[in-house]
């Protein structure tokens, strides 16, 4: 009778584990890690706001100087960038670093004339030299999807793999990404609206990796879920136009002195016509506000008239900065191509599709002044 109610109550623990009726001590980790995990990432806010284009993301520490690595979204071009601490003290911020072709921007919290008082930050250094992890690996997320965290909420979590370490430009098939080099892809649905500039984890709470923007798979029209490892590097060109290699950890290094190298692209200038005259582009990143439309151009000819005065925020679903990425985003599509461009137009999002013609010596966006 004994060895049988012994074998009755075995069988009763294992079920009620197979169901998940008690706690896990893989579970019970998870939540110390995501506790610890919290406490060094930030949730930001900026510009943005209206329909199809958040206003919030993530971000990481990594010194006790309040130093933040995020990815390069549109939601820093704003004065106004807030930042909202896991205590809940609420911080001004700025860009002091962008790395356009790794989509990485490094972010300080403006403590005015207080000493800083950033007690938990994620050892760069140590993320940045860690060896690709293996397909297989189980990992955490934690970022501020859809908003769900203000303040001293906590961000959410995610759990699932690496499904794979991967290129993401070309093999993968995502359409216009700014960087093109390798990148975890997880089997959890981490790339959402406010999750970018979150983390990857160890299940330890090591951090691996920062968590990208939206981007769609143009060949199959679904979503990718990846993450750029901090040990990222691109190429580009040094003034006299020689190849550099540049990376996240110079970048973090050289902070507000950084540099970044000159693109490929920027040296093609634009190869199709559209007929859209911009603003002057007297800043780094100055808008992309209309000024006026060149008679009988492609932009003329569609159906929906670009006025002046409108913002372009979108080409083709891709966020639009600043006139430097409209000019990039558009050469990067062949003559006799339809794009649909959505401006801000007031308080709506306006749709204005155009087939892009064949390049003209006439210029369509006044020089940059000196």
């Amino acid at each position: 009778m004994k060895r049988i109610l012994t074998y009755t109550a075995l069988f009763a623990l294992l079920t009620a584990l197979a169901w998940g009726l008690m706690p896990a001590r893989a579970d019970e980790s998870f939540s110390k890690v995501a506790e610890e995990v919290n406490k060094k990432l930030v949730k930001l806010f900026g510009a943005g706001g209206f329909k199809g284009l958040e206003s919030y993301g993530t971000g990481v520490l990594i010194d006790k100087e309040g130093h933040i690595l995020t990815v390069n979204t549109h939601i820093l071009d704003t004065r106004d960038l807030r930042v909202h601490m896991h205590d809940g003290f609420k911080h001004r911020a700025k860009v002091i670093a962008r790395e356009p072709e790794l989509d990485i921007a490094l972010v300080k919290i403006d403590f005015g004339t207080r000493k800083p008082d950033v007690e938990h930050w994620f050892d760069f250094e140590a993320a940045a030299k860690r060896p690709p992890m293996p397909a297989g690996t189980t990992v955490l997320g934690f970022n501020n999807m859809f908003q769900l965290a203000l303040r001293n909420d906590d961000m959410t979590v995610q759990h699932g793999v690496i499904s794979a370490y991967s290129r993401l430009y070309g093999r993968i098939g995502v359409f216009d990404a700014a960087y093109r080099g390798n990148v975890y892809v997880i089997d959890a649905i981490t790339n959402n609206p406010g999750s970018g500039g979150g983390v990857i984890t160890t299940r330890k709470g090591e951090l691996l990796a920062l968590i990208g923007k939206e981007l769609r798979n143009e060949l199959t029209n679904t979503w990718i879920n990846y993450s750029i490892p901090l040990n990222a590097t691109a190429e580009g060109l040094d003034k006299d136009g020689k190849k550099v290699q540049t990376s996240i950890a110079k970048l973090v290094q050289l902070k507000d002195k950084y540099k970044p190298p000159i693109t490929p692209r920027d040296t093609k200038g634009l190869l199709v016509y559209h007929g859209i005259i911009l603003v002057p582009n007297v800043v780094e990143r100055t808008p992309p506000y209309v000024e006026e439309v060149i008679a009988d151009s492609p932009a003329a000819k569609s159906k929906e008239k670009l006025l002046p005065d409108d913002l372009i925020v979108y080409v083709d679903g891709q966020p639009i900065p600043d006139i430097n990425t409209f000019n990039t985003v558009i050469s990067s599509h062949p003559p006799d191509t339809d794009v649909k461009i959505e401006v801000q137009r007031g308080d709506k999002l306006v749709t204005v599709p155009i087939r892009l013609g064949k390049p003209r010596n006439a210029p369509v966006t006044p020089p940059k002044k000196d």
